[in-house]
């Protein structure tokens, strides 16, 4: 029998006793990265307050290592559940480390002071995020990015078996956001930790999470494994995309192709064309692209951004017919870009199609 540590049954989850998300059911490992995706105002920050008891449940369920959410105390809680959520704290004439020492205070006695050993861990937990640096600083006057690695550093601080965040990477930048991501693997890895947040990037979500769960509408959408959740046609369901892509293989999202008669025909491979694609999109102007073996690199983008693209069979000599929709395309199109492409045994008879550009005056090339 599996261990769960915490267990979410015929959940309902509101305000004033309405619910807006019902019939919730899920369970949770041990040391699981559990991440909630979900158009904005879905209900994810809604599910993790009802799961920290800061709202009162609706209906049904919460276990926390097979206990009553209800039964249990707030000093036990707060030992085992560590929470950071996007309301902003505004603590007065408190500096950053006085704000991380705030996770200590459930294993304080009623005076609520520091142990020499309490001191040591607010500072490994101020190095674990990079904030050690601000430790004399002002709350209130450090950015939010900066506060934000505080607030996380606070929540390790408390040494708990669970974590809620709602929101994490929020305010951070690219580096930051991934040492945070990197922070919370290493700890469901080398502490056990179960860690359960929402996060608006779902690339990263994608790529961090041991489960994903679905929130949209007054159900959840879908629960599993990223591989199970990462499919365009949920995820186009999910955030109602209807102007674009999302590329569950790359985990990506693509602006949509500019339609129209292809003006450009760019012969590439090997990643050399993304470039081109990108900047051709940019500039509205609709292209076509070839020959490209259908596991090559270039393929699976060019199969979402142009409006022609001429495939080969992987491990296959290029053939008659992928060479003479080439062709074809060099004489529709005012401009044969060149970006570059390895030219091999197999598809040697690309030499063809670069010849006849050259010959009508087409060809440009760029590297």
């Amino acid at each position: 029998m599996e261990n769960y540590i915490v267990r979410l049954r015929n959940l309902s989850v509101g305000y004033n006793g309405k619910p807006i998300i019902h019939d919730i059911n899920v369970d949770i490992t041990p040391g699981d990265i559990v991440t909630l995706i979900g158009p904005n105002g879905a209900g994810k920050s809604t599910i993790l307050k009802s799961i920290t008891r800061q709202l009162r449940l609706v209906a049904g369920d919460v276990y926390v290592q097979g206990k009553d959410l209800n039964a249990i105390s707030y000093r036990e809680l707060s030992s085992r559940l560590a929470v950071m959520l996007t309301d902003r704290i505004r603590p007065e004439l408190m500096t950053c480390w006085d704000v991380v020492a705030t996770g200590r205070f459930p294993y304080t006695g009623r005076l609520g002071l520091l142990s020499a050993e309490d001191h040591r861990i607010v500072e490994r937990s101020m190095t674990e995020v990079h904030a050690l640096e601000l430790r004399e600083q002002n709350f209130n006057e450090i950015s939010d990015g900066q506060k934000q690695r505080v607030l996380l550093a606070r929540a390790i601080c408390q040494e708990p078996e669970i974590m809620i965040l709602d929101e994490p990477t929020s305010f951070l930048d690219i580096r930051h956001k991934l040492d945070l991501l990197g922070i919370l693997r290493r700890m469901t890895r080398e502490k056990g930790i179960t860690v359960i947040m929402s996060l608006h990037e779902i690339d990263l979500a994608q790529k961090v999470s041991d489960k994903v769960l679905c929130v949209k509408g007054d159900v959840i959408a879908g629960y599993g494994t990223p591989e199970e959740v990462f499919r365009e046609q949920a995820i186009t369901a999910l955030y109602a995309i209807d102007s674009g892509s999302f590329d569950p293989l790359y985990g990506s999202v693509e602006l949509p192709r500019v339609e129209g008669e292809p003006q450009v025909f760019v012969i590439s491979n090997c990643g050399r064309g993304i470039p081109v694609y990108r900047k051709l999109q940019q500039q509205g102007i609709p292209f076509a692209a070839g020959i490209l073996y259908e596991n090559d690199l270039d393929c699976r983008l060019a199969e979402r951004l142009a409006v022609q693209v001429v495939t080969e069979e992987p491990f296959v000599p290029i053939g008659d017919e992928a060479v003479a929709r080439a062709l074809a395309l060099v004489e529709r199109c005012g401009r044969v870009i060149a970006a570059g492409p390895r030219i091999g045994p197999g598809n040697r008879r690309l030499e063809e199609v670069l010849a006849a550009a050259e010959a009508a005056g087409k060809l440009e090339r760029v590297e």
